[in-house]
């Protein structure tokens, strides 16, 4: 209960349960449509589509922190090398480029700002959401790379050396989950693509909701079991 309450009382851990409750709601809506189940469907086709506006409502706020994180990050000189800086650094302006995009496409949903073509800037969001979960997996890659060249070079057999070995072990298995929650996130974001580009398009409400929700709930898994190694 206390880590529950620990998780909705930052805004990091209220989104992963939102994001869960949104797509796990659109998993069952499609499940209670293909059984006939209209009325049903309906119902959580709104809790989901409710869950989701709430998550966009709260992406208002994040232009603030991620400049902070930005101006922290610099140009990735904590990074262990230039090819996860460079990731790490076009991902940061991908993302400051996904802000507002993603604030116009909200004003257009809400009916506040009218535009002539509102699908070329729901494209363009698609584009750059696809592109940020892209670059992160690629960053993620290499980082287990390292990680696993780092492991080669510790000594087994020395007492303090197989105490890091083991917490460099869990870190890479936590890494790995990473790599597999990433790679169903794009190929989520790239779904919303238009027609023609990669996949866009041809997943159906089943398919989304049943990738959304497994993604969410192995970032529910990650969030509690990264506070546990850090208790180690």
């Amino acid at each position: 209960m206390e880590e529950i309450c620990s998780m909705l009382d930052s805004y990091t851990g209220r989104d992963k349960i939102v994001r869960t409750l949104c797509y796990t709601a659109k998993l069952m809506s499609a499940v209670q449509n293909d059984r006939g189940n209209d009325d049903l469907a309906k119902k959580f086709a709104t809790f989901s589509t409710k869950m989701s506006q709430t998550r966009a409502n709260l992406r208002l706020l994040d232009d603030l922190p991620m400049i902070k994180y930005s101006l922290e990050y610099g140009f990735g000189e904590k990074e262990p090398d230039k090819i996860m800086s460079t990731i790490g650094v076009l991902t940061n302006v991908i993302d400051h480029l996904y802000y507002p995009v993603d604030k116009i496409c909200w004003a257009i949903d809400a009916k506040i700002l009218n535009v002539k073509n509102p699908d070329k800037w729901d494209t363009l969001n698609s584009i750059f959401w696809t592109s940020s979960i892209y670059l992160n997996l690629m960053k993620t890659i290499r980082l287990v790379y390292i990680m696993r060249l780092h492991r080669q070079n510790i000594d087994k057999i020395e007492n303090e050396s197989a105490v890091a070995l083991k917490k460099l072990e869990a870190k890479e298995r936590m890494e790995l989950i990473s790599i597999v929650r990433l790679s169903l996130d794009f190929v989520h974001a790239a779904s919303t693509l238009p027609q023609g580009w990669l996949w866009g398009g041809k997943f159906s409400t089943l398919a989304v909701g049943f990738i959304g929700s497994t993604s969410s709930l192995i970032g529910l898994y990650q969030y509690f079991a990264r506070k546990r190694l850090a208790k180690n």
